[in-house]
Formats: structure tokens, sequence, C-alpha cells
């Protein structure tokens, strides 16, 4: 039953029913102000008003409490999307660098690189379907939509790689024409990094700074590091490997690498000094340094993982030493080594008898090893600044 109410229930008219006969009236006049009113009185209408203080009062704080319960939640949204997404980035990465392994893998075959190829490819569609399960946070959706881009391009890539080699075998093509149509493929690759970084990452760290969410790294994945793997001249190479795959076992033919020269490079002005086995060359020893080591494929085959070391010497005393793994080189080209930072000890200055020897390791089949190495007599100076 409803009632319009004052805050005097002396007041009180009860709605929708028949008044109530009265009782009779007590012809015995009260006097006026003379002891307390009765409970319908304003005593009542100032214990409803606190009531109603103390409703607003605790409204207000429910509606604090709630705004920063909200609040928390979004940040922790943030943290557990960009958590989620952490392996499904690394995921994604790996399979560059898979591919990269592949190109000095010894005995690689079309149909081993095909299934490689295939289970990439199943790896990157399971890595778009967990992205698209995720829910990221409002101001990070546009950004997501870029990351599902990325997925999407990688996996396009990897198909096109594999209907590219599939079409190449069964119409047996040339390695240049084929080169060139997997370097266009592999462009994807490089495309789906550019998207990554410039479209998700960068943004959704921007985002987050934006929202005050603080420790929450956003992951980087770069499925190409090294640009010169998805070029024509390497993919040409790696496609012939493909027809003729070499391995320690029953190697034949003409195979071998041969070392061609030895620079000291400056990087900051770009100036070369060619090392000579025949007279001292002095070399500036400083952070611009560098040391170029070309040698070339001088068999009949492409050749995978070749090893190349370079050592500074005290006369027989090895005092430093580094390597580095070329993945191939194809048949007849030169490959450059770079080696910057060389470890060049204090006892090696201003000494006559110092040497920077170098090595080119061996491939399955090689035979003709003296053109492989070489040793420099040097006179190491520390760079002017």
């Amino acid at each position: 039953m409803h009632r319009l109410n004052t805050f005097d229930d002396d007041n009180d008219v009860p709605l929708f029913e028949e008044p109530r006969p009265r009782p009779p009236r007590d012809r015995t006049r009260r006097p006026q102000g003379s002891g307390p009113r009765g409970p319908g009185s304003g005593s009542n209408s100032l214990l409803r008003l606190t009531g109603l203080v103390v409703l607003g009062i605790a409204i207000v704080f429910g509606f604090v409490l709630w705004v920063g319960s909200c609040s928390g939640q979004s940040t922790q949204s943030y943290t557990s999307y960009i958590d989620a997404m952490q392996p499904l980035a690394r995921s994604s990465a790996s399979i560059g660098a898979e591919f990269t392994k592949a190109l000095g893998t010894p005995g690689l075959t079309m149909q081993s690189f095909q299934a490689d190829l295939a289970r990439w490819s199943q790896r990157e569609q399971q890595n778009y379907l967990a992205a698209q399960r995720l829910q990221p946070p409002g101001p990070l959706q546009g950004a997501h939509a870029q990351a599902l881009a990325t997925f999407q391009l990688r996996y396009a890539g990897l198909e096109r790689l594999a209907s590219t080699l599939k079409v190449a075998q069964q119409n047996h093509l040339r390695g240049g024409i084929v080169a060139a149509a997997l370097a266009s493929d592999a462009q994807l690759f490089s495309s789906s990094d550019t998207v990554w970084e410039q479209l998700f990452r960068l943004p959704a760290k921007d985002i987050l700074t934006a929202e005050n969410v603080t420790g929450v790294i956003v992951p980087t994945s770069r499925i190409v590091s090294n640009a010169a793997i998805v070029s024509a001249p390497q993919l040409a190479t790696f496609y012939q490997r493909l027809g003729t795959p070499s391995t320690s076992q029953g190697v034949s033919g003409i195979h071998g690498s041969a070392l061609v020269g030895t620079n000291a490079v400056d990087k900051a002005s770009g100036a070369s000094t060619s090392l000579s086995t025949s007279s001292t060359t002095t070399v500036q020893v400083g952070p611009n340094l560098q040391m170029n080591v070309v040698f070339r494929n001088s068999g009949g085959f492409p050749e995978v993982r070749i090893p190349v070391t370079i050592a500074v010497k005290a006369g027989s005393t090895v005092l430093s030493t580094q390597t580095q793994t070329v993945s191939q080189i194809a048949v007849g080209a030169q490959a450059t080594v770079s080696f910057s930072n060389l470890q060049v000890p204090v006892q090696a200055y201003s000494r006559n008898q110092t040497f920077i020897s170098v090595k080119i390791g061996s491939v399955p089949g090689e035979t003709k090893l003296d053109d492989n190495a070489a040793t420099y007599p040097v006179f190491f100076r520390i760079a002017p600044p």
C-alpha cells in the first residue's frame, strides 16, 4: 500500500481506501504547548532525514569503490592481454629462426623442406586462432587487429613459398625464375615485421603509457632477422641446394672454399686496408675497427655452414679468437664475414711478432686445403680519438 507522506504522520492520508469512521472527539481541550507531540512529529522527521543522508553517503561510497574496482580490473586486463600475447609473439618469431637454420642444414631436400613449411604454417595458424580468442581492452582493439594481420601475413607467406616450390618442381623451372618468385613470397615476412612493429607494438606502448599501465612490456616479434636471407640470390642458392642436397656421406664432385683476402676497415670513414702475408701492416685498433674476411666457393656445388675463424697471435701464442658461420654460399659466389670488436690484448701492442690469422673451415668432400688459410704480420696501434 502506497502512501503520500510528509514529515508529520498526523497528516498521513491513505490512498485508494475508504475513509474510516473517526472516534468521538474529546471535548476536553488540551492546553496548547503542553507535553510532547506524538510519534509522527518532528523527531520522526529528523530520523528520516538522517536515514536519507546515511543512504546518500553509502551510495557515494559504493560508487567510489565501484570506480576503483573498475580501474583495477582495467589495469589487470591490459596486463593479462599482453601476457597472453607474449608466447604467441615468440612462437611466430621462432619460425624465422628455424627458417634461417634450414638454410644451413646439410642434406636438406625438397620433401623435408615442404614438410617444414607445412609444420610452420600450422603453427602460424594456431597463433592466429589463439590471438583471435583474446579479448583486448577497448583502446587496444585497433592494435590487436594489426597483430592478427601479422600472423595472417606470415601464414600467407609460408603457404605461398610451399606453392611456388611445388609448381617449380613440377615444371622443372630454372633457378633464377624460381628465386624471384620465392623472394616475392618472402616479402610478406618483411611486411609482417613492419606491421607488428609500427602498427601493433609501438601503438600498444603508447596506449599503455596513456592509461598509466606500468611494468608491462609489449613483445617484439621479428621473423626476418637478416634481409639477405630472403633475397633473390640467397633463395636461388637455396633452391639449387634443394635439388642437389649435399651431405657428409657419399659426397662426389669438387667441393671447396678459397680465401680471397682480409681487410682492416674503419667503419667511421670507410677506409679499407688490405692485409698482406709478405709485409707488416699497421692496424689501428679502436671502436670503429672491423675486419672483413672474404672467401669464395671454389667448388661445383652450393655449400652450407662454413665456419670462418680469425685469431690474434703473438708469435705462436693465440691471444684471442672469434668464429662466425656462413649459412650457405652458392657456386662461384663470394661471401664477406665481418668481425667487429676485435679482441687485442695489451701485450699485442708495440710488438714485432704479432699476427692476424684467418682460416676458412673445410666443407664435406673438400680435398684442396692450401688456399683456406693465411697469416698476416701486423703492427697494432691504438687508434687516435
